[in-house]
């Protein structure tokens, strides 16, 4: 299976810790991965993607533009930001809950969620949007958003993983005390 994924958002929202899921779930298999991760003014809510790659022949990390298979889109303006790396056919998986970034707050220019999603459904053929917002009110938190999208992505087929090796690898790496919350998160969006 090689797989190319961008995950993508602002900082705070774990987009990280899904991309270290990700690879887990593909070391458990015995799959070759690759990632790297820049996350910028990550803890000022500043722009954070990961590249993650997967299969044989890997020679570096970083995803060419038009070749990923699937955007995972935590915040959707920074999906947009993304989108010269989806390859022709491929799969976003977004949330519609929009996070003004840092730099939309610092020259004070007008920010709206709802025109990037209207830009997304107009130019990905393969689009699912996520009710984030709503999802994590039903949860009780906000911090499950990336396992949420983690979810959507094991229910569309477009992940490449089970549902219950995503499990075993938040098993392995989240603290216990936040399994329960995590396993409804991920089991949520099916």
């Amino acid at each position: 299976m090689n797989k190319n994924i961008v995950l993508c958002g602002v900082g705070g929202q774990g987009t990280v810790l899904a991309s270290k899921l990700i690879a887990a779930a593909a070391m458990a298999k015995h799959i070759p991965v690759m990632s790297a991760e820049t996350i910028g003014m990550a803890q000022r809510g500043g722009s954070v993607f990961s590249h993650l790659r997967m299969g044989e022949g890997l020679y570096s990390p970083m995803i060419a533009e038009r070749t990923a298979d699937l955007i995972i889109g935590f915040e959707p303006g920074e999906t947009v930001r993304m989108l010269p790396f989806l390859k022709e056919g491929g799969q976003v998986i977004v949330s519609a809950r929009p996070i003004m970034p840092v730099t939309a707050t610092l020259s004070d220019s007008g920010y709206n969620g709802e025109e990037m999603i209207g830009y997304l459904k107009a130019h990905v053929e393969n689009l699912t949007v996520v009710d984030a917002g709503e999802a994590c009110k039903e949860l009780g938190s906000t911090k499950v958003l990336n396992i949420l999208l983690l979810g959507k992505a094991v229910s569309t087929g477009a992940l490449g993983f089970t549902e219950e090796e995503i499990r075993a690898v938040i098993k392995e790496k989240v603290p216990e005390k936040f399994h329960e919350l995590n396993f409804r998160a991920l089991t949520y969006a099916k």
